[in-house]
């Protein structure tokens, strides 16, 4: 008499596609795991399918008809201790996935750690992919690694369309050794680039949302040379000595949201430079930082143009900056059609600042005729507290003056009940409804208007 037979386990089943296998088997091997929850009374029915590493992407694709696959990280390798190199069972899982001609899910699982080196997640795709992270992503604590590779990268996503990072995960860049030795921190340091966290370029039709991005080495998250892109409710922060981490950065990009996000770093809360257009931020809090930034801007005698940006909705504290525009001397192209409108501050520095004066430099810039020209800019419903005695500044070119500055429904206070101020050079434009401090569009000789702040001038804000 043979040997019984066990019963088939009670937990859910993987199956593993061979080249071999075809659709037409698929139907059967269905019939056989719904007779098997039938016999065993088994309700944990998965359909995920596990590609082993010997099986090559398109085999596995001419063989396999679902409407859409999930891929999880640990099935290729992963180990997701922090401790062991996990890059290699990334960049596996990714090129499945991107080979895949119907949709696609990556998921990195929660409650680990997976420690990734610099890593390319190249398209184009397939097909609509989406990358759930729900656990830590770490970048090596040591610069040395990347010694003989591009220093600007970590991970870097290009040339991808229909993509969405998204979970309720950590993205930590680590980035403690590379702040040490910045020349920011230390002059005797040369200057040198560091990585960006997460990097996409040339993307399309782009969704990131509900991450946690920390630590990162310089900027944590950069968007350049891509378009149709949303952002939303990301929390992003590093220590405010933390040098160049800007939150969000916006390079060479068009039809941009930003929205529901919280930024808390060592630089902007938001950039948005060189050839961008077609921004709208709402709904920010950002702070400490640098505030929201349009620039810097024509530096190195570029050419560079920002226009059609929107920031409706942001609560500013404890910023170097509030809502600035900064450009180079010697620059040229134009910023215009810009609002800033309802944004709150709460012990901001330069609440409104343009500063064609800009110079992010340890030796003096020489001054320069030629400028970015700056028209368009509407300040609305701006309100709160200044930590600065000149609350409202535009310093514009001699050569290039500001125009078209429009200030309406402006309060801004100062945070020690002292005096604040405006100061204007070469700055034209208009105002409407009550501005404080008092708008200095006019032709006096010191271009500066002082008003003492009563406590019976402070409205609600």
């Amino acid at each position: 008499m043979g040997k019984p037979r066990s019963p088939l386990p009670s937990s859910s089943l993987h199956f593993v596609f061979s080249p071999v296998l075809d659709i037409y088997r698929l139907p059967i091997l269905i019939i056989l795991l719904g007779f098997r929850n039938l016999v065993y009374g088994i309700d944990d029915f998965d359909s995920l399918i596990e590609l082993p590493r010997y099986i090559s992407s398109e085999s596995f694709w001419n063989s396999s008809s679902d409407s859409s696959i999930v891929l999880q990280v640990h099935d290729f390798g992963a180990e997701g201790n922090g401790i062991v190199d996990d890059t290699e069972a990334f960049g596996e899982v990714w090129k499945i996935a991107c080979s895949s001609p119907i949709p696609a899910k990556i998921v990195v699982p929660g409650r680990k750690t997976f420690l990734l080196r610099p890593i390319d997640f190249a398209g184009p795709c397939k097909s609509n992919l989406t990358l759930r992270i729900d656990g830590t992503i770490v970048a090596p604590k040591d610069p040395e690694i990347w010694k003989g590779l591009d220093p600007n990268k970590w991970l870097y996503f290009h040339q991808v369309k229909y993509l969405t990072v998204e979970g309720r995960g950590t993205v930590d860049g680590n980035g403690h050794k590379w702040w040490a030795r910045s020349c920011k921190i230390n002059q005797t340091n040369p200057c040198r680039r560091a990585p960006k966290a997460i990097t996409f370029h040339k993307c399309r039709n782009l969704k990131v949302r509900y991450l946690t991005v920390i630590n990162s080495q310089q900027m944590h998250m950069a968007f350049t040379s891509s378009r149709q892109i949303a952002i939303s409710h990301l929390s992003i922060l590093a220590p405010p000595h933390s040098p160049n981490t800007d939150g969000i950065h916006i390079s060479a990009s068009t039809n941009v949201e930003i929205k529901s996000s919280v930024i808390s770093t060592g630089d902007d809360c938001i950039s948005i430079v060189s050839n961008s257009s077609k921004i709208r931020v709402k709904d920010i809090t950002c702070g400490p930082g640098h505030g929201i930034s349009i620039g810097s801007l024509g530096k190195n005698s570029s050419w560079d143009q920002v226009h059609d940006v929107e920031v409706n909705g942001a609560f500013l504290s404890n910023t170097e900056n509030g809502v600035r525009i900064k450009t180079w001397q010697g620059g040229s192209g134009y910023v215009r059609k810009i609002t800033f409108e309802d944004v709150i501050m709460e012990n901001v520095s330069n609440p409104i600042i343009i500063d064609q004066y800009y110079c992010d430099s340890f030796d003096p810039c020489p001054n320069q005729t030629l400028a970015v020209n700056i028209s368009g800019i509407s300040y609305i419903g701006i309100k709160g507290t200044s930590a600065t005695e000149e609350a409202i500044s535009f310093a514009c070119s001699d050569n290039s003056p500001c125009k078209g500055l429009h200030l309406d429904d402006i309060q801004l206070v100062s945070y020690t009940g002292d005096f604040t101020t405006s100061f204007c050079w070469e700055a034209y434009g208009s105002s409407s409804g009550y501005v404080y401090p008092s708008p200095c569009f006019s032709s006096n000789d010191d271009h500066i208007i002082l008003q003492k702040t009563q406590s019976s001038s402070i409205q609600s804000i």
